[in-house]
């Protein structure tokens, strides 16, 4: 029940974020962030976004659309020269906020959590730009999807399951791993898999060997994305540590797939691949 009021209280939070108040439906939007341009574009509000972010790559129909940089370089002069009625930014962009406050211009302070999280966005978002009924359609769909993936596979087991998403082309050097906070870990145990390293409260583990033969995954899913994507397949590396359970009985796997970087629109395709990874006879 606590766990559900916090989740309440951050989508409340989302709706009254920080910044100018924003007085009536945003019509010039920019977005920064891949996340919530998915968001905007699949709500129907694709039509609002006057400019996005550096990184944006989904849908295609944003490649028509201006850059203005994005977490660590936005180009400030030119999101203030465009006049938008909304920015869509991250929260930790302190310096932005500060300019957007002087020009009098309203921004939405973006954080992302767990899956939770993703949907609550969405139907904030929706509010802020005046589409709320193609926001919470949006947002309910993506959560009876998620739903019903995790009501197909409820009935099997659960491997304990190690989901990477970095390290050192062609060795186990510089492991990154999901912990037990986020939506990759809200994912992977919606697929129906135990994250191995759930108890590590974070969302990024740095993975020793040592800790690999400790907590003995089951199954071990590396994601692959941007420019990972093209990164030959080199599983071979993980048969240095023959004693793994996933190694053992070939049970590892690579993923490749922006969705699975971006907790946008495509959570509940992202999480039906890890579920069919997973759980091969229950999609048969």
């Amino acid at each position: 029940m606590r766990h559900g009021l916090l989740r309440l209280a951050f989508a409340v939070a989302l709706m009254a974020s920080a910044g100018s108040a924003v007085k009536a439906a945003a019509h010039r939007v920019i977005s920064i962030i891949p996340a919530t341009t998915e968001m905007l574009f699949a709500m129907g509000a694709g039509d609002r976004l006057i400019a996005v972010g550096s990184y944006d790559r989904f849908p295609p129909e944003v490649e028509r659309l201006p850059r203005v940089g994005a977490l660590i370089d936005p180009s400030v002069e030119r999101i203030l020269a465009m006049r938008p009625d909304l920015v869509v930014m991250y929260s930790t962009q302190v310096e932005l906020q500060k300019q957007l406050e002087r020009a009098h211009i309203p921004y939405y302070p973006y954080t992302h959590h767990g899956l939770p999280d993703v949907t609550a966005t969405i139907r904030a978002l929706g509010a802020q730009v005046g589409v709320e009924k193609g926001a919470n359609a949006l947002a309910t769909k993506l959560e009876r999807d998620i739903a019903a993936i995790s009501a197909r596979v409820a009935t099997g087991p659960r491997p304990k399951t190690l989901l990477v998403f970095g390290r050192e082309p062609g060795t186990l050097r510089n492991i990154e791993a999901s912990g037990g906070e986020g939506f990759l870990h809200d994912m992977l145990e919606a697929a129906g898999g135990t994250d191995v390293l759930r108890d590590i409260h974070r969302q990024s583990v740095a993975v020793s060997t040592e800790m690999l033969l400790s907590r003995a995954p089951e199954v071990i899913i590396e994601l692959r994305y941007a420019g990972g994507a093209d990164r030959p397949d080199d599983t071979a590396a993980w048969n240095t540590l023959p004693s793994v359970p996933a190694v053992r009985n070939h049970r590892v796997y690579i993923l490749k797939g922006d969705e699975f970087v971006v907790p946008g629109t495509r959570i509940a395709s992202a999480t039906a691949r890890l579920a069919r990874t997973l759980h091969p006879e229950a999609f048969r």
